[in-house]
């Protein structure tokens, strides 16, 4: 894949993600209903929430990085051992920074 299509594969994903954690985040700050049944709901939707949100603010994390890597030229060099990383293995987690044998 080519630097800009990969950027721009990348900053899709970002934007994305933003969208995805700042809808959880005003979710959170929404409230809960008066009702203890529907308390217990909420609550437990909210431990599944709290981890979509973990989830999505690592990987937002993780493509931010990849795309500094892009910018500086490392894209694509295992931070390990600086061998390249097979393209296989970049298309499909974009944002890796360790070839298969440094990540077993």
């Amino acid at each position: 894949m080519m630097k800009d299509q990969l950027s721009q594969s990348l900053l899709n994903k970002k934007a994305e993600l933003s969208k995805r954690i700042a809808a959880i985040e005003a979710d959170f700050k929404k409230g809960r209903s008066a009702d203890f049944s529907e308390q217990t709901t909420e609550s437990e939707n909210d431990e599944v929430l709290d981890g979509i949100h973990h989830e999505a603010k690592v990987e937002l994390s993780l493509i931010s990085h990849a795309l500094e890597r892009i910018e500086n030229g490392s894209y694509g060099v295992c931070e390990q051992c600086d061998e390249a990383i097979a393209q296989e293995r970049l298309k499909a987690v974009p944002y890796t920074t360790t070839c298969i044998d440094c990540a077993q």
